[in-house]
């Protein structure tokens, strides 16, 4: 049965939850069902599928999750953006999704397309604003579905500072937001800070923390600066001398992440959202461990 996620987090604590984004190929896309089916073997409580920049995936992240839920009865979520999008396009892929059996979406601006010139711009006859992507959301489909926004335990990069980001949070959960993702991050400090900003700004809602496992030193370093994403000194510190090993990188990011998610866990994190690149691996194995260390920890 499909459920929504305020539903899961109510009744499950921790969560374990993935991001897969849509492929471009067929054989991407039968890799990525593989991908799924490999990760039922531990559990997961739900997926979520990106949606391109200004609507350029619409049709293939509906079906992607239309799948998700229809072959492997499992509950996914539907990230879905505003920009470059008049509400009349908005109210067709909202109407879309309802029809579709979707249960839950992530309302997001979006990051504007290269046309754009990386510079968000409304369109006529479009949105501007994240939580006016949630009315629309909301009067279309009422409670029928939850409702997940983007957080930035550092801040959203267009943001002038942290107390305002926090705002602008609370302002979406008033228009009907019923719980945050966070970008990730990999210092926990981070994320309490984090939390007690929202709670200052009377942001109350499930805060779900997002990580992403160091694979790649290098790689990690340009989609960091693509995104905005700080890197602490920990990272440089361990990943940067074993940058040229693949290998060796692997193991300590897993470590890592074990560590990060086990204690993230015992500060009474919601769950745990792994920004997975449509690979089973590391995730899986580090998930496995930090089930166990936590269970050991409670024993």
């Amino acid at each position: 049965m499909i459920s929504r996620i305020t539903d899961i987090l109510r009744e499950k604590s921790p969560t374990f939850s993935f991001e897969v984004f849509p492929p471009k190929t067929k054989s991407g896309m039968k890799a990525l069902f593989g991908t799924i089916e490999d990760f039922m073997e531990v559990g997961p409580d739900y997926v979520s599928v990106t949606y391109g920049a200004g609507g350029s995936t619409s049709r293939s992240t509906l079906e992607i999750v239309r799948r998700i839920q229809d072959e492997y009865g499992l509950t996914a979520m539907h990230h879905f953006t505003l920009v470059n999008q008049t509400v009349d396009e908005l109210t067709r892929h909202i109407k879309a999704m309802r029809d579709a059996g979707v249960k839950n979406i992530l309302a997001l601006r979006g990051d504007p397309p290269k046309d754009m010139g990386g510079e968000f711009r409304k369109i006529p006859g479009g949105l501007e604003y994240c939580y006016e992507l949630i009315d629309l959301i909301r009067d279309i489909c009422g409670e029928s579905v939850a409702v997940g926004v983007a957080g930035f335990p550092e801040c959203h990069p267009d943001c002038p500072s942290p107390a305002l980001d926090s705002h602008y949070l609370k302002v979406k959960l008033d228009h009907g937001a019923d719980f945050v993702v966070t970008q990730f991050f990999f210092e926990n400090r981070s994320f309490t800070e984090y939390l007690h900003r929202n709670a200052a700004a009377g942001a109350h809602a499930p805060v779900i923390p997002g990580i992403l496992p160091v694979t790649d030193y290098g790689k990690l370093l340009k989609f960091c600066d693509t995104c905005g994403a700080y890197i602490c000194d920990d990272v440089h510190r361990i990943f940067a001398p074993i940058a040229d090993d693949l290998e060796a990188t692997g193991k300590k990011g897993t470590d890592y992440a074990v560590a990060q998610c086990t204690e993230l866990i015992r500060r009474g994190a919601a769950g745990i959202h792994f920004y997975c690149l449509n690979r089973t691996e590391p995730v899986k194995t580090i998930w496995r461990a930090v089930k166990e260390s936590v269970a050991a920890q409670a024993a």
